[in-house]
């Protein structure tokens, strides 16, 4: 059977599972889930998984969902393949430190903006009834809410904490890259693929008066070392479904 992925457009969690599935050279089938016709609902797709959300990994049957578990599970399923993580106690332990610092203070902080700039506009183009039909299939709670926040916008308040969340998060970044050539240290590893699938992709488009070009030049240069990897482009050349108007805020204008 092999291994199936279920995946949306090639950003975000999407692109941070997708790209060890690259980097492992893992022959895989792609299943595009398309979250704008709202496919992540239907019951085809929560059979396998009943969170109704992407990615999901299905490997000989066995399902994995949540990316940085995603992400270990083929570390662990495939040793033999280049590895993504250092294997030592204490580079294991600066990876898993990175991944849970972008998935606690760094991830929502950036999807809140997209979900204001990107989802809003979405959003607000479903009659109300449909609209309100749409939730009813949502099977998360919290998704449901972020749905209706984002139909009449975040707060001013709310967003300006995310920026400054993520203001943090670049000038963190910026001084461990001071200090190692990757996140972990001298390893291209999962820490890496999380930070750079969440932020290192978009945040420029999305906050240009950071200036980060200027603030944080050694994120710049690791974000195009990042980019420059053969894996990574596999990966971000992808199909995108995006609509044209809306890329520019998905993060992925190429």
């Amino acid at each position: 059977m092999g291994i199936r992925y279920y995946h949306a457009e090639p950003l975000a969690n999407s692109l941070k599972s997708m790209i060890p599935l690259f980097e492992k050279g893992l022959e895989f089938e792609s299943v595009y889930v398309n979250l704008h016709k709202f496919e992540q609902h239907e019951p085809w797709f929560l059979a396998i998984n009943p969170e109704g959300q992407v990615p999901v990994l299905d490997h000989d049957g066995a399902i994995v969902t949540h990316t940085t578990v995603i992400n270990e599970y083929l570390e662990d399923a495939f040793p033999e393949r280049p590895p993504l993580r250092p294997n030592t106690p204490i580079g294991n332990a600066r990876m898993r430190y990175w991944n849970k610092y972008v998935d606690e203070h760094v991830m929502n902080f950036v999807s809140m903006h997209g979900w204001h700039r990107l989802v809003g506009i979405i959003a607000r183009k479903i009659e109300s009834g449909e609209f309100e039909k749409m939730l009813e299939r949502i099977p998360l709670h919290e998704q449901r809410e972020k749905w209706r926040t984002a139909r009449s916008g975040f707060s001013e308040a709310d967003l300006a904490n995310a920026t400054r969340k993520i203001e943090v998060a670049v000038d963190k970044v910026e001084a461990q890259l001071g200090e190692s050539e990757w996140l972990a240290g001298d390893l291209f590893t999962l820490a890496d693929i999380n930070f750079y699938s969440h932020c290192g992709m978009m945040v420029e488009r999305m906050f240009p008066e950071m200036e980060i070009a200027t603030r944080c030049p050694r994120l710049v240069e690791w974000r195009d070392r990042v980019t420059a990897r053969p894996a990574v482009q596999e990966a971000l050349d992808m199909p995108d479904h995006t609509e044209p108007g809306l890329r520019t805020w998905s993060g992925h204008a190429r």
